[in-house]
């Protein structure tokens, strides 16, 4: 390899070792038994449950629904899906008929998203405890549960045009029961508690592109290949 300037390649070396030197130390268990990703992504994740809780907001929301009738007939493939789902709309109080793995499910609409707002809120608060014991199984598996009959249940009633109706359904599923499944067992952290921390980690990860911009630059410069503009040729 014809390297046309030492000073540069030696530059671009440098930095290049020690870009992956630092590296390594990123990828090794020495942030409180946790390797530099996991520490960024365990941070990352308390802020993010820190400014998702929108529980309060969608019970305030479901108060409009308490009263309304809903009939729905929902399907399962695997039966045992389908039992386990009855079960969580008979504990909730509404009136489940099962065919198989067709479920008919009829009751107060605000009343059973009022339970599933429950459950998803003892999960976000890190006492899924509850859940288990109210159903008697994994609570994990409980809101996998809840979140694949809502599901069903927004598109059945897009599909008799319960507009409403259904996205009252979905945006209990995804701000609610994800929330409260996601972010299970993560300790909520605002903002403004960690914005040191934040703000370091965002402009660590910026300067840290930037080393190895730098350093890929002073390489290729090193060995003659630059992003110059060639000059424009004159006519005679």
């Amino acid at each position: 390899m014809l390297i046309k300037s030492k000073k540069n390649f030696s530059i671009g070396i440098l930095l290049t070792f020690g870009f992956f030197g630092f590296f390594m130390l990123i990828i090794s268990p020495v942030f409180s038994g946790k390797n530099g990703l996991e520490y960024a992504d365990d941070i990352f994740n308390k802020l993010a449950k820190g400014s998702s809780y929108f529980i309060p907001k969608m019970a305030k929301s479901n108060e409009k629904f308490m009263g309304k009738q809903f009939s729905v007939t929902i399907k399962y493939d695997k039966l045992e899906d389908a039992q386990r789902t009855a079960q969580l709309f008979t504990t909730s109080g509404a009136k489940v008929e099962q065919q198989e793995g067709t479920l008919k499910i009829e009751g107060d609409l605000g009343k059973t998203l009022s339970a599933v707002i429950k459950d998803s809120d003892f999960m976000y608060k890190n006492e899924g405890e509850a859940v288990k014991n109210a159903y008697g199984y994994d609570e994990k598996k409980v809101m996998k549960d809840w979140w694949q009959a809502l599901n069903k249940i927004d598109k059945a009633f897009r599909a008799n045009r319960l507009f409403e109706d259904a996205k009252m359904v979905s945006d209990v599923n995804k701000k609610v029961v994800e929330a409260g499944y996601n972010f299970y067992k993560i300790e909520a952290v605002k903002v403004s508690e960690r914005a040191g921390v934040m703000t370091g980690l965002l402009i660590f990860y910026v300067l840290y592109t930037m080393w190895w911009g730098f350093a890929i630059l002073y390489l290729f410069e090193g060995i003659g290949l630059t992003a110059k503009k060639a000059k424009v040729k004159k006519e005679v």
